[in-house]
């Protein structure tokens, strides 16, 4: 509980700081968006000003007071003629300039907060509150942008107000300054204090949406559909989540119920209409009738206007905590941006081509410290050009270790040399480009084929090493076949021509990908799993010939692979158990021994 008021409580400074932060942010993705946006604003309250409280009073005490048609006529025009040049200003801000300019500006900052996305370490994803802020942040950002823009408007229409409106009751009756005054303070407390409780709620209600969310993901994406239909029971689950999210967001807003209505109506009814509507109004009557200090036409246009004027102090009253609920999403926002990746380069080298040498001097991880080592005093030696096997039963941490060398994350004890050279001197992307992977949840890309092996934009590159590559891994004579080639639009999510690969193909297509890199170190986590035996018996023989000058490490619980490697590390409970060559372990009839025989001893003499 402390903590939560800790995050909510925010001094002056910060709000201002953190305010101008996003409009500094706003302006530089797009300075005419806002400006304009600004500028509109402030003409509406003049115009209004002239319209509503100049305009009426001045045809009134004409009315009332006799002036000349001729004069009213020519005031009544100029009126007329400055309106409609502000309908066409605000006509070419809002149908012209706004509608060109909104989508740039979001599409900037967004830019902006997934560059910094990418730069996260992956221990971030794992941890669920950073992923939360992660969400509500990446979530936020075309609100927080709107916000901006409302807030500066706000601003700048309130001051409009404020002395438009405020010199004209100056001058007719001083006395019912006060009671704008009084409003304003009460609705400004009393909006601070709603807009602090439904930060709150929001908060509060964040992790229970991400449930929901999480639930609506799986009824309406593909990955999900086969296996909801082949086990419809999974539904009722899900369906029981759903309610257990919607049931704790009820909660949630439950309990802050009674203390937003009274808020709601402190600062709606209490410190706005009953003051205007109850109190001004007996002192107007009370001046016009019984003291005659003022017109009736007076009275008329100064009820109107303190109407005005009250409204135009409320924005006010509402610029300050609006300001404060902008601030604290983005607090979160400039927590993100500033985060710096503890997985840095202590030295900026660039990493050698060719085939790695690879060595693990008494490396220890854990993803959470109070799990416990999941890898315990790793110890190995890789040579240049050597193919390893990795095996071992699920849970050995044969992931965890490829992760440690790709330099996902840092080891805790121990470190990892590559040719040579710890890897954490090396530059970090330039370390990672060197190295060519394929994890066991790869993904396709909403692109065409160019592009998901490339893994990047397809423009002005050869064609021959990307054809080289899919040959190599068993999928050029697929992509042929197709009707757009290397063209081809891949997944059906963005377009709906495009084509869905089978698991085996989408497989092929990931390890072409390696093969185009032309990586000194190929690591690939199970890279056969979803092929056929001759399509794996193929894949096997086109890695041997592509990665013969290549250092390569794979996983794989299908024996039949391994038997492909220079050299086999078993792992078990975090630890190396045995290694040696196929047939090596075979002979010493140990962990590797009974899992050959668990699955070739059906098929073949062990």
């Amino acid at each position: 509980m402390k903590q939560e008021k800790d995050q909510v409580k925010q001094t002056a400074a910060q709000v201002w700081k953190n305010n101008w932060f996003l409009i500094k942010l706003c302006l530089a993705a797009s300075p005419g968006y806002v400006i304009f946006a600004v500028l509109d604003s402030v003409r509406n309250q003049v115009s209004i000003f002239f319209e509503h409280t100049y305009g009426i009073g001045y045809v009134l005490e004409a009315a009332e007071f006799h002036y000349p048609f001729r004069q009213v006529a020519v005031f009544l025009l100029i009126l007329f003629g400055g309106v409609t040049l502000g309908m066409i200003f605000t006509s070419f801000v809002w149908d012209y300039m706004m509608e060109k300019e909104r989508p740039k500006i979001r599409e900037k900052i967004k830019l902006l907060f997934y560059e910094k996305a990418k730069e996260l370490d992956l221990e971030c994803y794992d941890n669920p509150e950073y992923y939360n802020q992660l969400v509500l942040v990446l979530g936020e950002v075309d609100k927080q942008v709107d916000r901006c823009v409302t807030f500066l408007q706000n601003t700048a229409s309130g001051i409009a107000v404020f002395i438009s409106t405020g010199i004209y009751f100056f001058m007719k009756d001083k006395v019912s300054i006060p009671f704008a005054v009084v409003s304003f303070v009460m609705a400004f407390c009393f909006n601070q204090l709603f807009n602090k409780l439904t930060f709150k709620i929001r908060i509060a209600r964040n992790p229970h949406e991400r449930k929901r969310e999480y639930v609506k993901r799986v009824f309406y994406l593909s990955d999900y559909a086969k296996e909801l239909r082949l086990n419809q029971e999974v539904s009722g689950v899900l369906f029981d989540r759903f309610e257990e999210a919607n049931e704790e967001v009820y909660q949630v807003e439950k309990r802050n119920a009674n203390r937003r209505f009274f808020l709601s109506f402190m600062r709606r009814y209490v410190s706005n209409g009953f003051f205007s509507d109850v109190l001004y109004i007996s002192y107007l009557v009370f001046q016009a009738t019984v003291r005659k200090a003022l017109s009736f036409s007076s009275v008329a246009i100064l009820y109107n206007s303190f109407g005005r004027l009250k409204r135009g102090m409320s924005i006010f009253t509402d610029v300050y905590p609006f300001a404060c609920e902008t601030s604290l999403y983005v607090q979160k926002m400039r927590d993100f941006l500033g985060f710096e990746p503890k997985i840095v380069s202590e030295k900026g080298l660039l990493p050698a081509e060719g085939a790695k040498e690879i060595k693990l001097q008494g490396v220890s991880f854990a993803y959470r410290k109070e799990d416990g080592d999941l890898l315990k005093d790793i110890s190995l030696h890789i040579k240049p050009g050597q193919k390893i096997a990795l095996v071992g039963y699920n849970g050995a941490g044969k992931t965890t270790l490829v992760k440690l060398l790709m330099r996902l994350y840092d080891v805790d004890k121990g470190r990892i040399l590559a040719d040579g050279t710890d890897i954490r001197d090396y530059q970090v992307e330039k370390y990672r480009e060197s190295i060519g992977t394929v994890f066991q949840d790869f993904r396709i890309f909403a692109g065409n084929v160019r592009e998901n092996v490339l893994m990047n934009i397809a423009d002005d590159c050869e064609e021959e090493p990307i054809r080289q590559a899919l040959s190599e891994s068993g999928l050029l004579e697929k992509i042929q076949e197709m009707r757009d080639g290397l063209d081809t639009q891949l997944t059906t999510e963005i377009m709906e021509k495009g084509v869905n690969l089978s698991g085996g193909e989408s497989q092929k297509l990931a390890i072409a990908r390696v093969f185009y890199q032309k990586a000194g170190l190929m690591i690939l986590d199970e890279p056969s799993s979803a092929l056929d035996p001759i399509a794996e018996y193929q894949l096997n023989h086109a890695m041997l010939k592509a990665t013969k000058d290549k250092t390569v490490i794979f996983i794989s619980h299908r024996l039949s692979t391994t038997r492909l490697a220079d050299h086999i590390i078993m792992l078990e409970k975090g630890r190396i158990a045995e290694q040696g060559t196929h047939e090596e372990l075979l002979k010493t009839g140990g962990k590797y021994a009974q899992m050959w025989r668990v699955q070739a001893g059906a098929y073949i003499d062990v």
